[in-house]
């Protein structure tokens, strides 16, 4: 909540000044509703604030699709909020990889086996990837990405040296 005096925000935890008393920096704090009503300081709703993935600042949905457009006979491509949440998804997923990409490059140059757990690791990140990729592209409309996202989380299978 914020509060308000004579038209004015007045901070939490920041000393205030009001009718030649100076107040402390924890009174809002520590001050009770009745306290703050006699001074005629008010309470004020906090502005909304919309998830950045989902929304702009002023609370109107991003485009779910990529865009493109022509300025001066060049094509630029925006990127829509499911590409970019897919991005996302190929970044963890590349991480969670690139600690064991030694395996298949120890394999490539020396023939030596990949063990099965780093295998079955592996393609189970691949795997946890790709199903997020399709939920995200399954999604009709931002509610749907925002339901997504909100209740579930992409299930990438557990560290093999954890």
């Amino acid at each position: 909540m914020a509060f308000k005096l004579d038209g004015n925000s007045l901070a939490v935890d920041v000393a205030f000044s009001h009718n030649d008393i100076n107040y402390p920096a924890n009174w809002l704090r520590l001050s009770t509703a009745d306290e703050k009503t006699a001074l005629g300081i008010t309470e004020v709703a906090d502005a909304a604030t919309y998830d950045s993935r989902f929304y702009n600042g002023d609370g109107s949905a991003k485009a779910l699709d990529d865009t493109k457009e022509t300025i001066d006979g060049v094509e630029y491509t925006t990127l829509g909020v499911k590409s970019v949440l897919k991005a996302q998804e190929k970044v963890t997923a590349g991480l969670l990889l690139s600690k064991y990409d030694w395996y298949v490059v120890r394999k490539a140059e020396k023939s030596t086996a990949i063990p099965s757990v780093i295998s079955t690791y592996r393609d189970g990140v691949r795997t946890a990837c790709n199903t997020r990729e399709t939920e995200i592209d399954a999604c009709a409309d931002t509610a749907a990405l925002v339901t997504l996202y909100e209740s579930t989380i992409t299930q990438y299978p557990d560290d093999p040296n954890s």
